[in-house]
């Protein structure tokens, strides 16, 4: 039995897509998610060796016995973690991680890790560890680094600059945040509140933060209550510190999660998702398009659609207008979606098992197994929608993509949105053409 994502537990003789973390608590390794992370690496002045992995990646599942070596070897010396980044998406947005095992290193300057370019090895990552503490001493030596750049709460200042939260009046609300179309996360502070100035660093960090990672698509904004009352009063603000969210076209609404520079940025890279476009849906017009999308992604969903004569301009765009339906229903997922016209990309019609008949067809491909699994429902929101849910929970059979590896790619142009034209064929007069009395008719 065949699963399209590597299965973390077999039950009897059926594969079972489970979400489950790779270490337990007798291992050295620190297991992390947005609950502790704040605390353990970014208030932490020690240095870390974190890997971001997915249960369903099989080169995370051949790192792990290596990994808990590295860390027993250098317990007391480098703190080593590991994050399921499939299931706690936000860290692994937050870090800009892209692929899986990815390995940081956080050291003086938490907010800005390095990527860890060495061997996957537990000696070479031994190696590369040793190597940055080296480093970090010297600093700390030379005077360069004082520990993290995340100051304690009653330090003030660090990890972030208040430039980055906008200062919200009366006059400037409406504008910025109701009509701007955008995610807002707003607190309401009072200049006497004790917990408003220890929030005050922890907001001006995840701003900064937040800013970068979501491409200023969130913003993190602070109303002083006690000028501003008409706003206070108007969101019925009754403490401080309050956060509210603002959404387009929603009522506001209360912030729930936690205080930290973590949970908030956590929180707002939730948002930011919950919000963001959905993936865009691509024309294969070479190999890059194809390369690029099936290398990046989890998943590349793949819609073969009927030859433009078939349906005309009206019946392709209602496919498409399904797919998109589709990317913007799986868009949390780290999936690309591509199309071609049947006739067009031949050899990945073939090595996907479609050509020739039963269009609109629809493949989704794992390109570091070199698996596919095809669609064999409808080609409607209702059949896609099984299809993919079972692809997320391991379910549906499987076959390797023909050949081991993405087949050759044709170069063409984009459709144009119109309807196809018949080729035009040249006129014959049949006025010159001698034509028998007795044509067509039968001769017994």
């Amino acid at each position: 039995i065949s699963s399209f994502f590597p299965p973390v537990a077999l039950l009897g003789c059926s594969l079972v897509f489970m979400v489950q973390g790779f270490y337990s608590a007798s291992d050295d390794v620190v297991e992390l998610n947005p609950s502790n992370f704040n605390r353990e690496v970014l208030q932490s002045d020690s240095l870390w060796l974190i890997e971001f992995y997915a249960p369903w990646c099989g080169h995370c599942q051949s790192l792990t016995a290596d990994w808990k070596k590295t860390a027993t070897a250098l317990k007391g010396i480098v703190k080593v973690g590991a994050v399921d980044a499939d299931q706690h998406n936000s860290l692994g947005g937050q870090y800009s991680v892209k692929g899986f095992p990815t390995i940081k290193i956080f050291g003086a300057n938490k907010n800005k890790p390095d990527d860890y370019q060495g061997g996957r090895n537990s000696q070479a990552i031994v190696d590369g560890a040793l190597n940055a503490l080296h480093t970090l001493v010297k600093d700390r030596m030379s005077g360069r680094s004082g520990g993290s750049d995340y100051s304690r709460q009653s330090g003030g200042g660090g990890g972030g600059s208040k430039k980055d939260v906008v200062e919200l009046t009366d006059d400037n609300f409406d504008r910025l945040v109701l009509n701007s179309g955008e995610v807002w996360l707003v607190e309401f502070f009072a200049p006497w509140c004790g917990h408003c100035k220890s929030l005050e660093p922890e907001w001006a960090a995840a701003a900064s933060a937040v800013k970068e990672q979501t491409k200023d698509k969130v913003h993190l904004g602070a109303v002083d209550a006690t000028v501003h009352q008409g706003l206070a009063s108007r969101y019925g603000i009754r403490g401080f510190p309050t956060i509210k969210i603002f959404k387009k076209g929603e009522e506001p609404e209360d912030y729930q999660g936690g205080r930290t520079r973590g949970d908030i940025i956590a929180g707002a890279l939730d948002l930011f998702s919950d919000n963001a476009a959905p993936p865009e849906l691509l024309e294969i017009l070479n190999a890059d398009v194809l390369k690029k999308t099936c290398d990046d992604y989890q998943l590349c969903v793949i819609a073969v659609l009927p030859h433009i004569l078939d349906t005309g301009a009206a019946g392709r765009n209602g496919y498409l207008e399904v797919m998109m339906k589709m990317a913007e229903k799986y868009k949390k997922k780290m999936w690309g979606w591509l199309w071609t016209e049947a006739g067009v990309q031949m050899e990945l019609e073939a090595s996907l098992g479609i050509g020739g008949f039963g269009y609109p067809a629809m493949a989704a491909i794992n390109a570091r197994k070199m698996k596919f699994a095809l669609l064999k429902g409808s080609f409607s929101e209702t059949g896609i929608h099984e299809f993919l849910r079972d692809l997320s929970v391991g379910r549906g059979s499987t076959a390797t993509v023909g050949g081991g590896a993405l087949p050759n790619i044709n170069s063409i142009e984009a459709w144009d949105g119109k309807d196809g034209e018949l080729p035009v064929e040249d006129d014959y007069d049949l006025s010159d053409v001698d034509l028998d009395d007795n044509f067509g008719k039968d001769e017994l």
